[in-house]
């Protein structure tokens, strides 16, 4: 790192009002994971970010970084690229598919800093990338922000799922009487509709058509809400629809859900 983390680690400056940390703010500190095969940074990284007020878990490479997480569910986990038995890459693939991790923001820290290789990290889904040696303040503030950036998504969605709920609801049980309460209007569900969906998908389209939100959804299935909306962009795609409204009528006239 271009700063020794063990005299960085002195006195620091206290934040402004308007810089109030994320993590003094709140309840319970921001839990990281760090994941690093180098013994001396990783403990001196450690030191830094809990002098920050970080709660932190290291990793001595990816696959005990997997067991680490799946077992502490952080908030951000931090990893090295180049390590033995599995690397970055193989961490942040096993993160982004898992139902209850695939929406944990993860940060490359690396030797491998050039164009290429920040490229490859952001298209295999990494939300950020510090390239070695590194300021540890920069490491902080990149980890503050991608917190930040995810606790915006989260009430962005929870907002958005409070202003439609009424109006779904609504909808649903207009199409629910129009298929299902006689006359005229009444169609029989088609039954020969043939759609590969994964249980979960079909969980996920189980409750959509009841009425929840993606939020609720998420909660209900113990889920991060980026997976369920994955989940319903497969939905859309698989049948065709293009709205949660389109998709409730296709399910309910093919018989797809209860």
């Amino acid at each position: 790192m271009s700063q020794d983390p063990s005299a960085a680690a002195g006195p620091i400056s206290e934040p402004s009002g308007s810089e109030e940390t994320l993590e003094a703010a709140a309840s319970t500190p921001v839990r990281l994971l760090l994941v690093d095969d180098e013994p001396g940074l990783r403990t001196a990284v450690k030191a830094y970010l809990e002098d920050e007020g970080f709660a932190v878990t290291t990793a001595n490479d990816g696959e005990e970084g997997w067991t680490a997480a799946q077992a502490q569910m952080p908030d951000v986990v931090i990893t090295d690229v180049m390590m033995p038995r599995c690397d970055g890459y193989g961490l942040l693939k096993r993160l982004r598919d898992d139902e209850r991790l695939g929406g944990t923001p993860v940060i490359f820290l690396t030797a491998k800093g050039m164009t290429a290789d920040r490229i490859a990290g952001f298209q295999a889904g990494a939300d950020d990338y510090i390239p070695k040696p590194f300021d540890p303040d920069e490491l902080v503030a990149r980890v503050r922000n991608v917190v930040r950036r995810q606790e915006r998504l989260l009430a962005e969605a929870a907002r958005f799922a409070d202003a439609d709920i009424g109006a779904m609801a609504r909808q649903i049980t207009e199409i629910r009487s129009m298929l299902g309460g006689g006359g005229a209007s009444a169609r029989k569900p088609v039954t020969d509709v043939k759609l590969d969906f994964t249980p979960r998908e079909a969980s996920v389209l189980q409750l959509v058509a009841e009425g929840m939100m993606n939020k609720e959804i998420a909660r209900r299935l113990e889920t991060s809400i980026r997976n369920v909306e994955k989940y319903v962009s497969r939905l859309f795609i698989k049948t065709g629809t293009a709205s949660r409204t389109e998709l409730v009528r296709f399910a309910l006239e093919h018989g797809l859900v209860d």
